[in-house]
Parts: structure tokens; sequence; C-alpha cells
């Protein structure tokens, strides 16, 4: 996410996410250690080491075909403008797809896309149940003028409710009967 730190740690590891397998990395401006975007205090580092992170990470690459998603979390502590400043640096630095973290409506969205749409470069929005990004549909995603979505939340969401729901019934009924229907098959997991 950040680089595991300075420029030469940016290298090191895009080149071995690269030589892994990978097929892009994502690579961030704030502060190690680094927060979840949708939580507050988070702090970036400045926009000179930001750009150079996305540029050393761009050069290190052995392939095109290896992606660099720049993200941006300067909308919370420093505000769009900013955000948008860093997101079109990025690009110009070499990232492919451009991820500003956490607009706080339909509206500032929006303006992203419309800021960043002249750049060529895919946008990415983050898609968290209960965070400071609106949910839209993918329709609407798609009108706004983002490319890609990802739901990092969703997953972890649903099982933390489901464990919810199963140990509530252990604990009222002192065993697994009432809850059977909303588990897997033991063998097949």
């Amino acid at each position: 996410d950040t680089g595991f730190g300075g420029l030469l740690n940016v290298d090191h590891t895009v080149k071995g996410y690269e030589a892994a397998g990978a097929a892009a990395i994502q690579l961030e401006d704030q502060e190690f250690p680094k927060k979840c975007g949708h939580t507050p205090n988070r702090k970036v580092i400045p926009f000179e080491q930001a750009v150079a992170k996305i540029r050393v990470a761009a050069e290190a690459r052995s392939s095109p075909d290896f992606l660099i998603i720049a993200r941006t979390d300067a909308r919370t502590a420093l505000g769009l403008d900013e955000a948008l400043r860093r997101a079109r640096a990025f690009a110009a630095a070499g990232a492919d797809i451009l991820f500003v973290e956490a607009p706080e409506s339909e509206a500032e969205m929006a303006t992203i896309c419309s800021s960043l749409a002249d750049t060529g470069k895919p946008l990415l929005v983050n898609c968290v149940e209960g965070g400071k990004t609106p949910l839209c549909s993918k329709q609407k995603l798609i009108e706004l003028g983002y490319q890609l979505a990802i739901y990092p939340a969703t997953g972890f969401l649903a099982m933390g409710q489901a464990l919810t729901k199963v140990y509530r019934n252990l604990s009222e009924a002192g065993d697994s009967f009432g809850v059977k229907s909303d588990l897997a098959e033991f063998k097949g997991f």
C-alpha cells in the first residue's frame, strides 16, 4: 500500500510483486502506518514524495502490463482540490489507474470523474458499506465516470453478520440446529 518505506523500497516492492505474478500494485500517499481510507485522522506524505513514489514504481516495472494503481488519501485532511492535484500528478508520473479515496458525496464523485477525465486514466472508487463514500448502483458509477469499483468490506461485514446470528443461536438455543441452513457444507468447504 505505502511501498513499505522510501523510494528504494518502492522499487524493490514493485519488482517483487511483478516477479511473483501480480497483475497490479496499489500505492498510496498515506503516512505509515496506514489506516483504512474511511477512518478519520489519516495523514499523507508531502506532494513531492508521493509523486516520486509513483514515478519510481512506474520505472521499476519491467512490463507495461503490470499496472500501477495510484491512490491519494488527501481528500480528508487536505481537501478535494489537493486530492485532484495529486491524482493528476500521479497520472503524469506514470500511474495507470487513479484512485481518489473517500469522496463524501455524489457531487464530489462527479467532480473527481469530470476533473480527471482528460488524463485518459481509468478511475477507481472504493465502495465501503457504512463508509464515507455514498454507495451507488453499478450503472450510477458508470454514469459518474468510474471504470472500476472495489468492495473490500462487503465480505467481512457479511461474515460478521453471519457469525453474530450463529453465535446468538448457540447462546440462546445451546446448539446449531437453528442455523444449519446458514452453514456451508463441511466437506465442500
